[in-house]
């Protein structure tokens, strides 16, 4: 990360993900996880859904809703939270290409 001076206090540029950037395991999983649920609660408030309604067509009990819509999702999988979006009408598509480094990266680019 960049340091830099702003008005008398150090500053450092960011690397994109927050979790990496706070020295957290798994950090690209967190992100995604994170992008997931961002994108479950576009789809929520688009459709209208009370997270009771969210949680019957997503499968999952009404409290893990809450727990999501409030940043507790460790115990849903990258998986369980695609299949929720799938419930809610979005597809997903799963691309795989060469890094350009010797270890890749997980991304989440959303249309």
């Amino acid at each position: 990360m960049q340091k830099r001076i702003v008005e008398g206090v150090e500053v450092q540029r960011g690397s994109g993900n927050v979790y990496a950037d706070l020295g957290l395991p798994d950090a690209e999983k967190l992100k995604i996880k994170t992008g997931l649920v961002v994108e479950i609660r576009k789809a929520m408030r688009a459709l209208g859904l009370t997270q009771q309604a969210a949680a019957k067509r997503m499968g999952i009990p009404q409290p893990k809703v809450s727990a999501m819509m409030h940043g507790d999702f460790a115990n849903l999988s990258e998986r369980k939270l695609m299949d929720c979006l799938n419930r809610l009408g979005y597809d997903i598509e799963i691309k795989v290409r060469p890094a350009a480094e010797p270890i890749g990266h997980l991304t989440l680019a959303v249309a």
